[in-house]
């Protein structure tokens, strides 16, 4: 065999796995129930562009073409080995091939039981993995299909830890008309990581958006880098992550760790990274298919224009769930349109035709033009008949396909995008509303949907964490430590004294001004345990709680603490936590002892400027009762949001700060107060 040729640096940036100079699949097959078919089948429709070679110890013939028995036996050393063998046997055959100059795998195999000696293994000859357990890869540009099935080339990259699933999106892409530029089943990651096969799809001319599945978001704040490198390459991302883990929310001690959710964590994820989390496959392929041929809105406004009153109602409501606004149109625009339009029609918004389409089709252009051109709307939803006209009457035909290439004329000159409905499930109408770059879905739901999640990629364009320079904070345990951390972040707490017994119950009342409370400094959810006694306006009241308290809890630190005597206070719970998989994050919403029965709250990674904790405020339900509710004045929200501030920053600064929670925080028109906090440490016993 001769001396290998396959450059280190090659397999390190992963070109191995987009445009080999020669493949050799490992497992070869005749048998089309096998991998080994569909691998060897696939590989040989490439070799125009590369060498191709196929290994089987059993067979001189596969699919016409001559075999291999082993990888030493090859011409030269393969620049990528597809590994598709009983799992016993993979390490030998890795060996073989590493020893022979291989440097780049693909691993279809699964149930390898000895990952550390492959890790091993890969690291020592510099080589890298995809897989084990992967069900291959696809990319249109290079003529490269190492994978089961069938793919068509087109716009959009699946990067899929389930194999399956990814099968699942390409095949409902190929349907859609939108097809695949990328696939790539990642498998077990054992070496080559879904964060690194994004980044790699920075510079894939073919990928207009990538299609994203995740069960496990290990090194997410890597991801998160990497998802937004591809939006500042101009590349739309889609993330999938139903069967994200929980484990991170149920290991968290705090109330705020415990009210978030893993996939509101990839939410968060998401919004940092300028990209949008979707529910299901074919959601996602909508999307994408909207994105493939449509501008992005630039704002929220939707004008609906329908041909019938009950359609254009169902989709002004599938507009406001979905956050999109549709405002009442001006006085002068709903004059135009009137005068347009049979009278008694409707045209505050949604705009109802009430017949004048059948009278004249080049009415639903008309109305759609004086819409786009008015600058009142950001887009406009078309919902009804449109495109069965020609279907249901031939002879309308091409009067129909005018009103569409004259919709198609409105968009191109337009920045306002146009997404319609149809009740057509096929007509050449509808095929020419795609080729003029017109989104249009048999059914209004995915027609708005897709509208919406186009919304979130404009309004979510990802942000930069700001930078906070690593320090340690050295918070000791308990509550009387969590209150001298917070008054170093500069977040205002009542004066307090330490106490141990009775003697230092009475003397607090000569120190602080009542009513005051008396807190198990020790205990992190003290209501639930009775560590806490509010009221206590005297000393002889401060000894009777001490005693009772301290009979049923035992020596330890507790606090007397002077009560906030703020009016009009609206009670918020202020939490960061280091999250196991996306590093820092922060959470801020509705608190006090029911804050998990409200859960109303919004978490970011963190740090936070201002101007994102304003906006997790502005999202919350509460906000209402900070803005003054029924004549109350409105609390201090630039108070809240400094607290949001500093709490996010202590987290991400210290990484021995697990979690840092205030709750209550009190927020009235004078400031922000905490009353309540807990601190967990990642040392080993070093929570309270």
């Amino acid at each position: 065999m001769p001396v290998p040729t396959v450059p280190e640096s090659s397999a390190r940036s992963l070109s191995s796995f987009r445009d080999p100079r020669s493949v050799a699949v490992v497992g070869a097959s005749d048998d089309q129930a096998k991998w080994g078919y569909w691998l060897a089948r696939g590989a040989l429709e490439g070799r125009g562009r590369r060498d191709v070679w196929l290994v089987n110890r059993s067979s001189d013939v596969v699919q016409g073409e001559r075999t291999f028995r082993d990888v030493a036996s090859l011409p030269a050393a393969p620049e990528l080995v597809v590994l598709c063998v009983p799992a016993a046997s993979l390490p030998t055959v890795l060996d073989e091939a590493l020893a022979a100059g291989s440097r780049a795998f693909l691993a279809i195999t699964a149930g390898v039981a000895d990952d550390d000696r492959i890790r091993s293994a890969l690291q020592a000859h510099g080589a890298r993995m995809v897989g084990p357990n992967s069900l291959g890869l696809f990319d249109a540009g290079s003529d490269l299909q190492l994978a089961w099935g069938h793919f068509t080339a087109g716009s959009l990259a699946i990067v899929s830890q389930s194999g399956q699933l990814g099968s699942e999106i390409a095949n409902l892409a190929a349907r859609a008309g939108i097809g695949v530029s990328r696939f790539v089943s990642v498998g077990n990651q054992l070496d080559v990581t879904a964060s690194e096969l994004l980044g790699d799809l920075a510079t894939h001319a073919e990928t207009r958006t990538v299609a994203l599945y995740l069960e496990s978001f290990a090194g997410g704040q890597d991801l998160v880098a990497t998802m937004r490198r591809l939006r500042s390459a101009g590349k739309h991302v889609l993330v999938l992550a139903a069967g994200a883990s929980e484990g991170s929310r149920r290991l968290a001690a705090s109330h705020t760790g415990s009210m978030t959710s893993a996939l509101e964590l990839v939410d968060a994820a998401c919004r940092a990274a300028g990209a949008v989390r979707v529910l299901t496959p074919t959601e996602l392929v909508d999307a994408a298919r909207h994105l493939s041929v449509a501008p992005l809105p630039q704002g929220r406004r939707v004008a609906v224009v329908s041909d019938s009153g009950g359609q254009g109602g169902v989709a002004a409501d599938r507009c406001f769930s979905l956050s999109l606004d549709t405002p009442v149109l001006g006085d002068e625009l709903q004059q135009t349109l009137a005068a347009l339009l049979p009278a008694g029609a409707a045209v505050s918004n949604p705009v109802d035709l009430a017949g004048a389409g059948e009278a004249d089709l080049q009415t639903y252009a008309v109305v759609c033009e004086q819409l786009a051109r008015s600058g009142e709307v950001d887009a406009i939803v078309l919902s009804g008949y449109l495109g069965c006209y020609g279907q249901d009457t031939p002879s309308l035909e091409s009067a129909e396909v005018d009103v569409v290439d004259r919709l198609g004329r409105l968009v191109d000159g337009s920045s306002v995008p146009l997404v319609v409905h149809t009740m057509s499930a096929g007509s050449v109408a509808v095929d020419r509303m795609w080729e003029h770059h017109i989104p249009t879905y048999g059914a209004v739901d995915p027609a708005v949907r897709s509208l919406a999640y186009a919304h979130r990629l404009a309004d979510e364009v990802g942000r930069e964490l700001p930078q906070v320079a690593p320090r340690a904070l050295h918070p000791g345990g308990g509550y009387w430590a969590a209150r001298t951390l917070l008054r170093e972040l500069g977040v205002a707490v009542p004066d307090a004294v330490r106490v141990t017994d009775v003697a230092g119950a009475r003397g607090a009342a000569e120190t602080l001004v009542g009513p005051c409370a008396l807190k198990a400094g020790w205990l992190a959810h003290k209501s639930e345990h009775g560590g806490v006694v509010l009221g206590l306006r005297d000393a002889d009241a401060l000894a009777v709680a001490f005693e009772r308290m301290h009979r049923r809890l035992g020596d330890g630190e507790y606090v007397v603490e002077q009560m906030d005597g703020a009016t009009d206070v609206v009670e918020m719970i202020v939490g960061a936590r280091r999250d196991r998989d996306f590093g820092p994050v922060v959470t801020v919403g509705a608190g006090g002892t029911e804050a998990e029965l409200w859960r109303d709250v919004t978490t970011e990674l963190a740090p936070v400027d201002r101007g994102t904790a304003f906006r997790m405020v502005d999202a919350l339900r509460v906000r209402a009762l900070l803005d003054g509710w029924r004549g109350r004045p409105a609390a201090s929200v630039d108070a809240l949001v400094d607290v949001v501030v500093a709490v996010s920053e202590a987290v991400a600064a210290d990484p021995d700060l697990l979690e840092l929670e205030v709750n209550p925080l009190r927020v009235s028109p004078k400031g922000a107060v905490a009353v309540d906090a807990l601190v967990t440490l990642e040392r080993p016993g070093a929570h309270r």
